[in-house]
């Protein structure tokens, strides 16, 4: 297969893997990469895709035959990433990038920085508090809340400056321990009268809502395998959540006798 033909293909994979690890549905990939690699000529084009891996496979004119596969763990969703690859992709069938041209704007999307540390950490703290005010909660719970879920992505910001890689059922247990930590410290503090409220509110930036949209959407599509194992990520992001609440709420019933509502 000549030179050219193998750098398609290898754009077609790096801009397949990029969308799969940024949380992007499998439908989404294979109609990406099939984009691009019959935009550049490449026209008996298959793939494979799974919630973990890319198989490719592609034929020229004279018989010769190119594979390919990547093997993409699980990781959290980065929608700005899918945005621009996905515009990337349209713009090639336009006729607007050559090889190369396509190349170096696929390398730049790669590097191309999320949102601010501190913007996350608004987000989550605002997410938290307006969640509260939808469940009744009053300004004082909404307050505990902003400050659970400001503080509890300033402790994911720490846990992702570690160099070893950290499991995310661990990260979310720390998550869930963490957050319901903080709404039993501030309740008991004065500030809020509904534990109960500030919890669930704080709670909600560690809510998996990308992973269960996507898994159902790779139901809607056929792709059960995929869809399931979004679906089995998601469960077990819940059950991590689940097991640090719980652990914060026997530790206080443990020390103090109490029980919060």
């Amino acid at each position: 297969m000549e030179n050219y033909d193998k750098k398609v293909l290898d754009l077609a994979m790096e801009a397949g893997r990029i969308l799969l690890d940024a949380g992007a549905e499998i439908f989404r990939v294979e109609e990406t990469m099939k984009r691009i690699a019959q935009s550049y000529g490449i026209e008996k084009f298959n793939s494979f895709v799974l919630s973990t891996g890319i198989f490719i496979t592609a034929e020229n004119d004279e018989g010769e035959i190119y594979a390919s596969v990547k093997h993409i763990p699980i990781q959290s969703a980065k929608l700005h990433r899918i945005a621009a690859v996905n515009q990337l992709s349209r713009e090639i069938a336009e006729g607007k990038y050559t090889l190369e041209e396509a190349v170096e704007c696929l390398e730049q999307i790669k590097i191309m920085p999320g949102k601010r540390t501190i913007t996350k950490m608004l987000a989550a703290g605002t997410g938290s508090g307006g969640f509260c005010y939808l469940l009744g909660g009053h300004l004082t719970d909404m307050l505990a809340a902003f400050l659970s879920g400001f503080l509890l992505y300033t402790i994911f910001f720490l846990v992702e400056k570690r160099e070893k890689t950290t499991s995310k059922i661990v990260v979310n247990l720390i998550g869930g321990f963490s957050v319901s930590l903080f709404s039993v410290i501030f309740y008991n503090l004065g500030l809020g009268h509904t534990p109960g409220t500030i919890l669930v509110g704080s709670l909600m930036p560690l809510v998996p809502g990308v992973s269960l949209v996507n898994a159902i959407r790779d139901f809607a599509e056929g792709n059960y395998i995929g869809g399931g194992v979004r679906f089995l990520d998601a469960l077990m992001v819940g059950l991590g959540v689940s097991l640090g609440v719980g652990l914060t709420y026997i530790l206080y019933f443990r020390l103090t006798g109490g029980i919060i509502l």
